[in-house]
């Protein structure tokens, strides 16, 4: 099973974390289900960048972005080369490094 690590955020993860996540799973779900409440407005429906985050390893083991992951991504914070929206990713079997950005393009903050 890949392992997920998570760089520190001040917020949302102040120590980083590693989780280990079965192959296929969606990586916003993942990071939900171990306890980093990244925003996800659109209830991971592709529908805004709130979940955005930065590959920092393993970006190419990913499954490739779609044409709205894309068109959504240039209006994200902070956009990178290795930038995904965390609900359109589905984990392979590399191990991955992600950072989740500063800030969101949101106002206020969803509490899920």
């Amino acid at each position: 099973m890949p392992i997920i690590t998570i760089l520190p955020h001040a917020q949302l993860c102040p120590e980083g974390k590693t989780i280990e996540i079965e192959e296929g799973k969606s990586l916003c779900e993942a990071l939900v289900e171990n306890e980093v409440e990244i925003e996800h407005a659109c209830e991971m429906s592709c529908a805004c960048t709130t979940c955005h985050v930065v590959v920092r390893q393993g970006f190419n083991s990913l499954n490739e972005s779609t044409d709205d992951e894309e068109d959504l991504l240039d209006a994200a914070w902070g956009l990178e080369a290795t930038s995904r929206l965390s609900c359109q990713v589905k984990l392979g079997k590399q191990d991955i490094t992600i950072e989740i950005p500063k800030y969101t393009i949101n106002h206020a903050r969803e509490n899920h």
